[in-house]
């Protein structure tokens, strides 16, 4: 039998096949884990099958979507691999959505069975839904007998698997389709990561993308996952001096919040090897503290769901450009932008647009937005536009600015709200903070801000705007400082900006 190192570096090949492998080569070490159940490599190649057979029965068909809208657990594990096995798409909702938006996912998606727990069932009390509901706290009476196996399906590289769905505010998210080529591409580079060997605590829900780069690498390398329901800090810290774990895949504000504890340095991390971040601006300060007193590398990826281009920082080994989000990822390709779509010279800010081996199908159901993501070269290069604002220094190491989208231009003047942000984060009454633009007669667009108190804090609002704007351009200065009591945030960690604008529009704040 070959080695699991061999398998992965086969051109071609599926997760199920390397999770079959695992229940015959070490079939008791333990696959997954919630903190309610666990399951060993032997039971969960079981109830993949069990589970995948009844898809089968039930009319799921290949390349048709599997919805499920929950929070992490074992039983959405298994459902999730279930769907691979058959040919079928994984398709996790985000709970988080409102119950319309979750209603609207699971019809985009094309499922005819959506699996629920017992707390988004009740959330979606009187939704219309277009699949049939399967509770995951009862799957023994959904799955097949012990024993049952699945028809064989041929799974082909270009084949759908999984549909995550962006997040949004307002509207149905659009669903990015990722291929079993792509995910095979991501499985198999990963050989230095150590992956065989990891206890992997992840914190993050499994419909997002930050989850799955390392929820999907430590079960097809036959690590073990261990998957928290709901992030707290405190408990966070206390599973992983219980389980020894050695991996995780946390967004900057969970690393905020755990390093802030005054306990942080009485657990015991010793085990971590490998601390990896995404999704969100991680501040260099923050990433400094981690360093300090938190065992292991420090990996920070930046790059989209969708693909395109990924830049990696190694912290560790650079801590002179800890203000970066590193350089470009080997066998990736990058360029940035001008508005007319054309390359600027080098060391400029421009639109990132980037191409890798990792790029999503397209948006599933959504010919014309795909074609909005898309950017090709003077040679018909595909690649996909990033949607932030960045330079490149002089050694290579990507500097993000913004999201394109937030940038605020005020009297023709372009703003970064992350320039504003670093200034506000300094102050020594500001907690957590963010800046967005909102519509202005005299000026177009100008700055706003919110911010979170630090406990105690005296300071007035005012008085926090006036010394921040002293260390400000004039045409940066914010024109109104809000306080609020937290920022509305993604469960993957992301400020919602565009509620925030919409909040001040209907005149929440005064």
């Amino acid at each position: 039998m070959k080695r699991i190192d061999e398998l992965l570096a086969e051109p071609f090949g599926t997760l199920p096949d390397l999770i079959r492998h695992h229940a015959a080569v070490q079939p008791d070490k333990i696959a997954i884990a919630d903190g309610d159940a666990q399951v060993t490599y032997r039971e969960l190649d079981t109830l993949m099958d069990r589970a995948a057979a009844a898809l089968q029965r039930d009319n799921t068909n290949p390349q048709q979507a599997v919805a499920m809208a929950s929070y992490p657990s074992v039983a959405q594990a298994v459902i999730f691999l279930a769907a691979l096995r058959a040919g079928s798409i994984a398709a996790p909702i985000q709970p988080s959505a409102t119950p319309d938006q979750i209603a609207g996912m699971i019809g985009d998606s094309g499922a005819n069975l959506v699996f629920l727990d017992a707390a988004n069932a009740a959330a979606l009390e009187g939704e219309q839904l277009a699949a049939r509901v399967v509770m995951l706290e009862v799957l023994d009476d959904w799955f097949e007998p012990a024993g049952a196996m699945p028809k064989q399906v041929e799974i082909a590289p270009e084949h759908g698997f999984n549909i995550i769905y962006s997040s949004g505010t307002t509207g149905i998210p659009k669903g990015i389709v990722q291929s079993h080529a792509m995910r095979w591409q991501h499985l198999s580079r990963n050989t230095g990561a150590g992956f065989d060997t990891a206890v992997t605590l992840l914190a993050t829900p499994l419909y997002s993308n930050t989850t799955l780069v390392s929820f999907l690498p430590t079960l097809a390398w036959g690590g073990t996952v261990v998957l928290m329901k709901k992030f707290d800090a405190r408990t966070y810290l206390a599973l992983a001096e219980k389980y020894r774990a050695t991996h995780t895949m946390l967004v900057p504000v969970q690393y905020q919040r755990i390093m802030a504890l005054p306990e942080f340095d009485s657990f015991d991390l010793s085990a971590f090897r490998f601390k990896t971040c995404t999704s969100a601006p991680f501040k260099a300060a923050l990433k400094r503290d981690i360093l300090d007193r938190w065992p292991g590398k420090l990996v920070e990826y930046y790059g989209m769901t969708e693909g395109g281009a990924s830049f990696i920082l190694v912290a560790d080994e650079f801590p002179d450009k800890l203000h970066t989000v590193g350089k470009l990822s080997p066998g990736h390709q990058t360029i940035l932008i001008d508005e007319d779509g054309q390359e600027v010279a080098p060391g400029e800010m421009g639109e990132i647009v980037g191409r890798s081996p990792t790029m999503m199908t397209g948006y599933h159901g959504r010919e014309a937005a795909t074609r909005d993501a898309e950017y090709y070269d003077a040679e018909g290069n595909r690649y996909i536009r990033h949607g932030d604002v960045g330079r490149i220094d002089e050694d290579g190491f990507l500097i993000l600015m913004d999201r394109k989208k937030d940038m605020i231009i005020s009297g023709g003047f372009n703003i970064y709200p992350s320039d504003l942000e670093a200034i506000l984060a300094q102050h020594p009454a500001v907690a957590d903070c963010t800046v967005v633009g909102v519509p202005s007669d005299e000026w177009g667009e100008t700055p706003v801000g919110f911010y979170v108190p630090c406990t105690g804090a005296s300071e007035t609002a005012e008085e926090v705007r006036g010394a921040v704007n002293a260390k400000l351009g004039k045409t940066q200065r914010l024109s109104k400082l809000y306080v609020a009591d937290e920022l509305p945030r993604s469960a993957i960690g992301k400020v919602l900006k565009r509620e925030l604008r919409d909040r001040i529009a209907a005149g929440e704040f005064a």
